[in-house]
């Protein structure tokens, strides 16, 4: 599998080849090609510090023979005091190539030997602490052009990073330097170089600081950045299988959110067409669990057949979001169906019993990857029998010898099987003449079987932390399904989750925490926390008209505010004024794997000034363009989600009261019928009629005076601060929504 996940970056040019050159001196110097021998060292049965994390990646490490310190002061001084350079290792649980690393090296007593010998060594799960991981990734592709974990970084006693790479192997291969090699060099300059290396550690940092303050200012976003993302995507688009690029194919369900809203606003089929191909490609391809449900993390092949196995809980939320919005933009049940899918498959197997949500599951099991998901025809048949199975491998592709070749070695992988789909039920009920519902009830009675054959596997190992971020995307997930479904389920697990995080990952002065696990709540928020758990309490409040999560969004973007966003330049840190203090203090706009803090911050803001009126928020929003514009403009595709909010606030955009009572059929009905149309751009308040002064008034001022009209169900309609005339007609409403 592909070990290396790539992105876009921002180079600072001045810099870069000097320190390339630099880096490469160091790490190819002529020094002996034999090592001293080196004694084995034994380590003791308990295992080193990280036995006392709470992170499963961690706790994965903590019966290594290197001597690992988690993140911390302690680390620090020890390498100051013994004058000592600290190695330092990010990954996180699930990581196929994290798991390859440790086994050939880490677990290793001959390579933990030179690490222990040369370097403080420390291990940082990313999931939880990504803003170092932001940092030194930063690092990685300034250095190295490239960037994926695991990531390895070695730097001064002062957090100084002078050496970057991702996956290192024991010994050297292909062009690529091994640990045996590595480590004694390091060492060897360390001792009788320490200058070199300290000159390397100054100019990487200089760049690094350089180049966070080189993209702020500089102009203002308008629609034509809307254009140009448009134009760089329909460029990557890849017309016959969908996504963007060759391989690897990853989701980033964000750029068909913003496919979505640019055919919303111009009309353009091909807009739609684009976000269709996608979705039904990754659907039926092997990159989806056609047996359990739920989306893979990538497709290592330009088909979406061969995937990176892993499953996290990002992903699912912004596919749900993203098959949800395609569902009401065109009708089509095989979204709602996917995004229902993918539902139950969190509900089943990523949900605590405390209604928070975990946060991966693993590419492996039993040390293969993929093992729990693949299938042998042998296996189907005896689970299902000769005459259903004879249906089922034919409408899945199998073949009797294995339908796929690893991608590493391109060798056939024994008789196992990727169940895909190649065509959509509907053409292969034609070409088999049968009805196709009668196809999907066969289908569907042969998946369950082999579901429970599956549950008695070893099963991959759960990453069951609960991050406050990603819970933030699933609560919106599941909002804005329970709004386009109907299902009241969806929201009572969105509640239950919001409850959990307001409760479990709160400081008693109300600030957010960023996990939870095994009883303990840590590690301060950042800005993604606050981002994705705003727009998840702005979706609860819309899903349930409940006015406490309105009121809490509002609270926590205020906290966000004072303490994350940049008083001078603008835009929001990703770290607090109150958090710890490392090498710098950065801001993040690209939208990556997942959206960044400031993309889903502006909507956020802009969100929520058109709800309770206060202007002041849009114009943030409006700054946090102002803010990026350098390297937003550079590229404008590589930020789709700030294209969302853009779009937002140029419009048009909706503000739309219902009066009503919620028990009152008319009043449901309104309801039902706005939430049934694809209307990105708006806010929808509720203000209760059968209350004197609800508490929705408090919030949203402007609607005091907005009441019934003749005891009926009554629509208020703003578009672009222009309010018509209410009505009490649904279909009169929704014309006044453009959505007729």
């Amino acid at each position: 599998m592909n070990p290396f996940t790539r992105r876009e970056i921002n180079v600072v040019s001045p810099y870069r080849v000097g320190i390339v050159i630099l880096i490469l001196f160091l790490v190819s110097s002529v020094f002996p090609n034999t090592l001293e021998a080196v004694e084995k060292k034994k380590m003791t049965d308990t295992g080193n510090r990280l036995r006392f994390e709470k992170s499963p990646y961690l706790l994965q490490h903590k019966d290594n023979p290197v001597d690992w310190y988690p993140w911390g002061d302690e680390a620090f001084e020890k390498a100051k005091k013994e004058n000592k350079p600290i190695f330092l290792s990010i990954g996180y649980s699930t990581c196929h190539w994290c798991h390859v690393m440790e086994r050939e090296s880490f677990e290793d007593p001959e390579v933990a030997a030179l690490m222990n010998d040369t370097f403080v060594s420390i291990k940082v799960d990313r999931e939880e602490r990504p803003d170092i991981d932001h940092i030194y990734m930063t690092v990685c592709q300034m250095v190295t052009g490239s960037g994926g974990w695991p990531l390895t970084i070695m730097m001064t006693p002062e957090k100084k990073p002078f050496f970057a790479a991702t996956y290192i192997p024991k010994n050297s291969r292909y062009g690529r330097m091994g640990m045996m090699e590595l480590v004694p060099r390091i060492k060897d300059l360390w001792d009788n170089h320490p200058g070199d290396l300290q000159d390397s550690a100054d100019k990487i940092t200089g760049a690094l600081i350089d180049s966070a303050l080189a993209d702020l200012g500089g102009g203002s976003l308008d629609e034509s950045a809307l254009k140009t993302a448009y134009a760089q995507l329909q460029k990557r688009f890849d017309k016959v299988r969908g996504g963007f690029g060759r391989a690897p194919k990853f989701p980033t369900p964000h750029n068909l959110l913003f496919l979505l809203r640019q055919w919303k606003r111009t009309g353009d089929a091909a807009a739609l067409n684009m976000v269709e191909k996608t979705l039904q490609s990754m659907r039926k391809g092997g990159m989806y669990d056609h047996v359990g449900f739920g989306f893979h993390r990538y497709s290592t092949d330009p088909e979406w057949f061969l995937p990176h196995f892993e499953k996290m809980m990002y992903d699912q939320a912004m596919l749900t979001m993203a098959y949800t919005e395609a569902y009401l933009a065109t009708g089509n049940e095989i979204y709602k169906d996917t995004a229902e899918e993918i539902i139950a498959y969190v509900l089943r197997d990523m949900t605590s019993p405390e209604g928070g949500f975990y946060s991966a599951e693993d590419a492996d099991s039993e040390g293969v990857e993929g093992k729990f998901y693949l299938w042998s025809e042998d296996e189907v048949t005896h689970v299902l029998g000769e005459k259903e199975a004879g249906l089922f491998l034919r409408v899945f592709n199998t073949t009797q010898g294995g339908n796929y070749k690893e991608e590493a070695s391109g060798h056939s992988e024994g008789e196992n099987n990727i169940l895909h789909l190649k065509k959509p039920l509907s053409d292969i009920a034609a070409e088999m003449k049968i009805a196709e519902k009668e196809l999907k009830s066969r289908i569907e009675s042969s998946r369950r079987k082999l579901f429970a054959v599956r549950e008695k596997r070893v099963h991959p190992h759960k990453d069951d932390k609960v991050l406050t971020d990603w819970n933030g995307l699933m609560i919106s997930a599941l909002a804005k399904a329970n709004q386009a479904f109907g299902e009241p389920k969806y929201l009572e697990a969105a509640k239950k989750a919001a409850g959990f995080v307001l409760t479990k990952l709160r400081t008693e002065d109300g600030k957010l925490l960023h996990r939870y696990r095994d009883g303990e709540s840590a590690i301060t928020a950042k800005v993604e926390d606050y981002a994705f758990m705003v727009m998840g309490l702005i979706d609860l409040y819309e899903a349930s008209f409940e006015v406490d999560y309105l009121k809490t969004a509002i609270s926590l973007n205020d906290d966000f505010i004072d303490h994350f966003w940049d008083k001078k330049a603008g835009g929001f840190y990703f770290t607090p004024d109150y958090g710890e203090k490392l090498l710098i203090r950065s801001k993040e706009i690209y939208d990556g794997a997942i959206p960044s803090g400031n993309s889903v911050a502006m909507l956020n803001l802009l969100r929520l000034e058109r709800i309770t009126a206060d202007t002041k928020l849009g114009e943030k929003a409006s700054q946090i363009g102002k803010t990026f514009y350098k390297s937003v403009n550079r590229y404008p595709a590589g930020h789709t989600q700030l294209m969302v909010g853009i779009d937002f606030g140029y419009g048009p955009t909706f503000e739309v009261v219902i009066v009503g009572d919620l028990e009152k059929k008319d009043t449901r009905e309104m309801i039902a019928k706005l939430r049934g149309q694809f209307i990105p751009n708006k806010v929808v308040i509720h203000k209760p009629s059968s209350e004197q002064e609800p508490e929705i008034t408090k919030v949203a001022v402007f609607t005091k005076s907005q009441k019934r009209l003749n005891g009926k169900a009554t629509a208020y309609v703003c578009r672009n601060y222009k309010c018509n005339l209410p009505t009490t007609d649904v279909d009169k409403m929704l014309d006044q929504l453009g959505a007729k």
